[in-house]
């Protein structure tokens, strides 16, 4: 992605990333539609760019197919991990080559990608709790298959799905439940990632409030502690979490 997409995309990628704020409270403000513009413009490697190709075509079948100079092994056994069909599978694959040539991202990278859509902020600290959510075999790096199993739980799961994805997200240390210290620090990461630029301004103590609130919906026990159960039960029971939920639905 170049340059001045980037800077196009600014205001796309605090709008996909807030989508999933229904968690924390804080309302849908656009519709189904718009999102889905949103997150095609930030997805690159999900709209087909004109790539030269060695032999001419006249039909768009096959300059599509022709774009993709290298296909990654398993292609066939992804379609069947996920739900996007091959054709799919070719096209955010040149558009992950396109931005990783290597074939994997690290870290640091990432981090570096995702600083372009939040100049005003410092958005590491969430893009290691991302990182992490997509690199599921702990190796490192997120290679192509880590991330289009990921994007398919995203964006072609089913609720359950999603709402696990989420967990996983704020379940920081992967040992089942969401403490309150987690989802502070997955909170102030959010805000220092949006920087000045919420309206109202943010309070240095908001965080925390939202933070009580999560609790106060979720801990339905009360014992400091939210179970993926826990979880999945209250969001289901949200209307607003719901519909965030679906906003997602047919993308791609």
């Amino acid at each position: 992605m170049k340059g001045k997409n980037r800077k196009q995309n600014l205001s796309d990628a605090r709008e996909v990333d807030g989508s999933y704020d229904q968690l924390t409270g804080n309302p849908p403000s656009h519709n189904k539609k718009t999102i889905k513009q949103r997150f095609l413009r930030l997805l690159s490697c999900c709209q087909p760019s004109p790539i030269p190709t060695v032999s001419e075509c006249n039909t768009e079948d096959d300059f599509e197919l022709s774009t993709v100079c290298y296909r990654p092994e398993g292609l066939d056994k992804l379609q069947e991990q996920t739900k996007f069909t091959k054709k799919e599978l070719q096209v955010l694959y040149r558009g992950f080559k396109n931005e990783c040539p290597s074939g994997v991202v690290n870290e640091e990278t990432f981090k570096l990608i995702y600083s372009q859509f939040f100049p005003q902020g410092d958005s590491s600290t969430y893009a290691h709790f991302l990182f992490d959510a997509f690199d599921t075999d702990k190796n490192g790096s997120i290679s192509f298959e880590d991330f289009v199993m990921g994007l398919s739980i995203i964006l072609r799961g089913t609720i359950n799905d999603r709402l696990n994805w989420a967990f996983n997200l704020y379940d920081l240390n992967k040992d089942g439940c969401i403490t309150k210290e987690e989802m502070i620090a997955i909170m102030k990461s959010i805000y220092d990632m949006m920087g000045k630029c919420t309206s109202p301004c943010m309070q240095d103590d908001t965080h925390r409030e939202h933070v009580e609130s999560f609790f106060q919906k979720m801990d339905r026990n009360n014992d400091g502690v939210v179970t993926i159960e826990e979880f999945i039960e209250s969001c289901q029971k949200d209307e607003n979490i719901m519909r965030s939920m679906q906003l997602f639905d047919n993308v791609i």
